[in-house]
C-alpha cells in the first residue's frame, strides 16, 4: 500500500525536478501541500499530486492546440 503523504523528496523524485523546485511550488500555492508535525515538515498528499499531474496534462494539451508546429 501506498503511503497517502508525501515528502517534497518524494515528490521531487516522483516529476523528476528538484527538491527545490517542488518546495516552490508549494511555497507559491501551485502544488497543494499541509505542514506537519511540530517542525513544519511539508507533506503532499498522493492524490493532490495526481490531481496536479492531470491538471499539467490538461494545461500541456492546451498550450499545444495554441502553439502548433509549423513547417
Amino acid at each position: 500500500m501506498e503511503p497517502r503523504f508525501l515528502l517534497l523528496s518524494d515528490v521531487a523524485a516522483e516529476l523528476n525536478v528538484s527538491d527545490s523546485q517542488v518546495y516552490h511550488m508549494v511555497r507559491s500555492g501551485e502544488l497543494p501541500a499541509i505542514k506537519v508535525g511540530g517542525r513544519g515538515q511539508w507533506r503532499v498528499e498522493r492524490s493532490r499530486l495526481e490531481e496536479y499531474i492531470q491538471q499539467k496534462y490538461a494545461e500541456t494539451a492546451e498550450w499545444v492546440r495554441g502553439n502548433p508546429l509549423t513547417e
